[in-house]
């Protein structure tokens, strides 16, 4: 048995299934281990590793729900049971705008199906429960303390995103379900959080809502069937310096167009921009991937102008091999 998982929490921690009101260790049984390889040559092995691992949740019978970079250019994939089986997999789908992935298995998985309910239902201070592989141990009983706007310095913008507490140890992948039993997010982050006054550790959970409109192209093209949004590969700040670039993709629009670390985005197509949600939707509202964006930076106090050709992020990124 792996460190991992000898891991549990305290009993305090865990969900009682006498205080539930649905099958705990059917919903238990529907987290699965997700283990993805990446090659070394890959576009994200740099930042997110070549060895990853989390979580998933079977949404349907052999198809697993978890979160995108898990299995981003993953050339091998394996699912974790609870009852100790391992199957191969194969990842079907990313969307970069919500940050999911799918991967179906590639032979018989021993797991159960969660049922999928709505995030839009949820209210502060609600009762939720995070679930990790593992069983009962891995499983948090939790509170939901707040829904709210989110975004990444990655170019990752959520108009409302679950925020709970406390933390998961394992959040990737794992599974936020309600006091029904139903899948109402996806984890995705670490982050700190305030409360009345406190700040504490939680996790950022991506709705389950933005997965439906999307479900059937997903499995059928492995797109979202939307149009790619237009990316720079630019790191930008965080609240206290929001439009502070901190990195760049060194193959990025960005960093060919001239941009440097340090540059203080200004304007974006002329349009002032004070945060990163702004400064990410204008971009957005450009048009798709490919589209020029006109940028007004800061850099050692002199205002310069700078023409980015975005692109598709898609593109840098090696696909999956079908088995």
């Amino acid at each position: 048995m792996s460190e991992s998982e000898e891991w549990a929490f305290p009993e305090a921690l865990q969900p009682n299934r006498d205080e539930v009101g649905f099958d705990l260790e059917a919903v238990q049984r529907a987290a699965v281990s997700v283990r993805a390889t990446i090659p070394t040559d890959a576009f994200t092995a740099a930042g997110l590793g070549t060895e990853r691992a989390g979580n998933g949740m079977v949404i349907e019978p052999g198809l697993v729900l978890t979160i995108g970079y898990l299995i981003t250019e993953a050339s091998s994939v394996w699912l974790h049971a609870n009852d100790g089986s391992v199957v191969e997999a194969y990842p079907m789908a990313y969307d970069q705008a919500t940050g999911f992935g799918l991967v179906r298995a590639l032979g018989q998985l021993n797991a159960e199906v969660v049922p999928r309910g709505s995030a839009a239902t949820l209210g502060r201070a609600d009762t939720v429960y995070v679930m990790g592989h593992g069983g009962r141990p891995h499983c948090l009983k939790a509170t939901l303390i707040d829904k709210r706007e989110f975004a990444g310095y990655w170019e990752y913008l959520l108009d409302e995103a679950l925020l709970t507490a406390p933390a998961h140890p394992e959040w990737g992948g794992a599974g936020l379900v309600n006091e029904d039993g139903c899948l109402v997010g996806i984890g995705s982050l670490l982050v700190h959080q305030v409360l009345e006054g406190q700040e504490l550790q939680g996790n950022m959970f991506v709705s389950i809502d933005l997965l439906e409109p999307i479900l059937e192209s997903l499995l059928n093209t492995s797109t979202s069937g939307m149009p790619p949004r237009p990316w720079l590969g630019m790191f930008t700040g965080d609240d206290e310096e929001p439009r502070v670039v901190t990195g760049l993709s060194n193959s990025g629009p960005a960093a060919a167009a001239g941009i440097r670390p340090g540059d203080q985005i200004l304007e974006v197509d002329g349009n002032p921009v004070e945060t990163l949600p702004e400064m990410l939707r204008a971009i957005w509202g450009l048009g798709p991937a490919g589209v020029d964006v006109p940028l007004s930076i800061e850099r050692e106090e002199q205002v310069l102008k700078c023409l980015v050709r975005s692109a598709d992020r898609t593109d840098y990124l090696k696909k999956p091999v079908h088995h």
